[in-house]
């Protein structure tokens, strides 16, 4: 476990969430523009608007009569994802594969059938994985094939890359590394890894799992310090874009790495969690208070440009 006095909290400039809720999120996101992103379906639709990449949809199912036509629509899909349009926090998201005549398998190599997955979809439709279950739709996303470079570092299941993005310049990042603890899912809470990145150059600065402190993947043994993030200026212009894209001026980009697209826009928070300053083990809130000390940069470029400029090889600890 990582043991931090709170003085050293404070020198590192650690955001706490009484501080991110009421001095960054509360005045720089209209409240008008969190539907934006707390529907993925209405995030993705404006993403591709934007002319932004994002993860092919394949299908949504908007209400129980649909569902029977579920086998039809995935009769042509060999992998896929099915996910809440409002869900949070990983939930209610189910990953398949590969398939074998009428059965389904999860990246552990379980067996789902389609019963089961009608049965899973239901359960989105009546809200149970929704933010305040509400009455939710269920998306079908093609499977993101992800980058070969990621290969030793996550396990039965897709990567993604977390940027926070402040008045659309990139602060701090990390890549959030599947396990089998976390069941193929790139989140935290469910037992990811989070790996921290280097603003400057995407290079791994260090790593934790469940607020521990990790040297290798746990599934794989594979050293995080040997890990860089390729097109790493392409996925900071992408979550930089964000910000003109959504209005939100506090926002969490996650991006993925397709093997043949290269960087596309998972999804956005606009409530992004702190964890990502243990992944780093810096603080947020230095960094956020340089931004403010900047004029508005309308120019993307210009934002990643300055973010690079301010934040590259900054952090609370580097590889021994």
């Amino acid at each position: 476990m990582l043991f931090i006095s709170s003085r050293e909290l404070r020198k590192m400039g650690v955001l706490a969430m009484n501080r991110r809720n009421n001095e960054y999120i509360a005045p720089s996101n209209p409240r008008s523009r969190y539907p934006l992103v707390d529907d993925k379906l209405l995030t993705k639709r404006a993403a591709e608007a934007w002319g932004m990449a994002v993860p092919e949809l394949c299908g949504v199912i908007e209400s129980q009569f649909q569902v029977a036509t579920l086998k039809e629509r995935l009769s042509k899909l060999e992998s896929f994802v099915i996910k809440p349009a409002q869900g949070s926090g990983g939930k209610g998201i189910l990953v398949i594969t590969r398939r074998d005549a009428e059965l389904f398998y999860k990246p552990s190599g379980m067996p789902v059938t389609l019963a089961d997955i009608e049965r899973h979809i239901s359960n989105i439709l009546s809200g149970l994985y929704s933010l305040g279950g509400r009455l939710d739709v269920a998306m079908i996303e093609k499977l993101v094939e992800f980058d070969d470079v990621f290969a030793d570092y996550s396990y039965e299941g897709v990567p993604d890359i977390r940027v926070i993005v402040y008045h659309g310049f990139p602060v701090m990042a990390m890549l959030r590394c599947s396990t089998h603890a976390s069941d193929g899912k790139a989140n935290l809470h469910q037992g990811a890894v989070g790996v921290g990145l280097d603003i400057g150059s995407g290079k791994a600065l260090f790593a934790v799992q469940a607020n521990r402190r990790v040297h290798v993947h746990p599934d794989t043994g594979h050293d995080f310090k040997n890990l860089q993030v390729p097109y790493w200026h392409r996925i900071l212009k992408l979550a930089a874009g964000c910000y003109d894209m959504t209005g939100l001026g506090y926002v969490g980009a996650d991006v993925v790495l397709d093997k043949t697209l290269g960087p596309l826009i998972l999804e956005l928070n606009a409530r992004p969690g702190l964890a990502i300053q243990i992944a780093n083990r810096t603080g947020l809130l230095h960094r956020l208070r340089k931004i403010d000390e900047l004029p508005p940069i309308p120019d993307v470029e210009e934002r990643v440009a300055t973010s690079i400029r301010l934040f590259a090889g900054q952090s609370g600890f580097e590889y021994d």
